[in-house]
């Protein structure tokens, strides 16, 4: 929080002293310019395996196995949205979630000052959505999306939901459309859990630009992010062992801190009249050993029919093994331990999908899916708590209740 609190307070003097106001202004105005709404998934699902959990997201401790379970889907969020002039707005969104540490604590996920001189440009300063790839920052809003939940094989790797920090954009025509660029900056303050312990990466500076461009009924986005990560995943005492027997690459590989991921993806959406498609491609980059380099993708359909849209989709998600060894005897714990670990971010999987969401207010939504997840026994990560007897496959069926207010 302490960086939160640091450039927050810059974001607002800032933004104050170019829209030039002051604070009595917004006193006049503040009773009819505060907007608060809301937004919540009530929802229950479960997997036919019971030798691994199916979670939504690397950021989930545990997920759900043979038997139904509230755990992954359900949150509830209230934002509030203050145009303080008519450039200036102040925006607030605390959600309550299935985290990191198995509570589910409000936590402050957005808190920002957005200035906005006109129709073109637009800068943000505070706590602000993660923008790491198309439909990043909207994910926790269920409403907002046709499935279930965002393809965790798309969108499972990202534990991060908001960064503290700012961004600029910049939109302008081009051709019959819009193009809009925009750049970010700052870092991130969250933390997730994992096998060894809680992973504390506050303070992991974050930077990236993203590329819109919108021609009527379709939307294209680049993006490329990237985290420097500022701590270590605590392998204790392993790394020194690894030294102590020579094996310095291998104890190399498990070193976090100081160590660039990097996001790179593309989308497309088309939505118009009944018909909605979606396609999205990313690439992740890892400086550190003890995470496979990895691709991923997705495409998801759905056709209206009055208040009751049929989708179906395909996602996938693939690592890369770095085949880093240890020169150890293969029968030693070191070594044992060692591929152990470094097996541990593999993924290799397709899941292929199909639902239907009911609409059956303007704020509610209710969609049952099912998900076939289909990979090898050696695709762990995106799970919790495999067992030996887990082969990769399992079926997932969800019912969700999304709504806004």
């Amino acid at each position: 929080m302490r960086h939160f609190a640091r450039l927050w307070s810059l974001a607002i003097v800032a933004t104050f002293a170019l829209a030039g106001v002051t604070p009595s202004a917004f006193a006049d105005e503040a009773e009819s310019s505060l907007r608060l709404r809301g937004f919540g998934t009530l929802g229950t699902a479960r997997s036919s395996s019971n030798q691994t959990e199916f979670i939504r997201d690397l950021s989930q401790p545990q997920g759900i196995s043979n038997h139904w379970s509230s755990r992954i889907d359900s949150l509830l969020g209230v934002q509030a949205n203050w145009q303080a002039t008519d450039e200036l707005e102040l925006v607030g969104q605390v959600v309550s979630r299935y985290r990191y540490d198995k509570s589910r604590d409000p936590e402050l996920m957005w808190a920002f000052a957005k200035w906005e001189p006109d129709a073109r440009v637009s800068l943000r300063g505070g706590r602000i959505g993660a923008d790491f790839m198309m439909a990043a920052d909207s994910r926790l809003v269920g409403y907002s999306h046709l499935a279930a939940r965002p393809s965790p094989d798309y969108f499972g790797p990202l534990f991060f939901s908001y960064i503290d920090g700012v961004d600029a954009s910049l939109t302008l025509p081009l051709g019959s459309g819009l193009v809009r660029g925009k750049l970010f900056a700052g870092a991130t303050p969250e933390k997730t859990s994992g096998t060894p312990g809680i992973w504390d990466t506050d303070g992991s500076p974050v930077s990236g630009i993203v590329l819109d461009y919108l021609l009527g009924p379709w939307q294209f986005r680049a993006n490329m992010a990237q985290v420097r990560f500022a701590s270590d995943i605590q392998f204790a005492p392993l790394p020194g062992a690894l030294r102590l027997y020579g094996a310095n690459t291998a104890a190399d590989a498990l070193v976090s801190d100081g160590k660039t991921a990097r996001f790179y993806s593309l989308g497309v959406i088309y939505d118009q009249g009944p018909l909605q498609v979606q396609g999205m491609l990313n690439t992740i980059d890892h400086e550190s050993g003890v995470f496979q380099n990895s691709h991923a993708g997705y495409v998801l359909a759905g056709y209206r029919l009055d208040t009751i849209t049929p989708y179906v989709g395909v996602s996938w998600w693939k690592t890369r093994s770095r085949n880093i060894s240890t020169g150890l005897p293969a029968d030693s714990v070191l070594d044992m331990t060692f591929n152990a670990i470094m097996a541990a971010s593999a993924v290799d999987q397709t899941t292929y999908t199909v639902g239907a969401r009911w609409d059956v207010y303007a704020n509610l939504a209710l969609k049952a899916q099912w998900d076939a997840i289909r990979g090898t026994a050696a695709s762990v990560f995106p799970f919790q708590h495999s067992k030996a007897g887990w082969n990769g496959r399992t079926d997932v069926v969800s019912f969700i209740a999304d709504f806004v207010f």
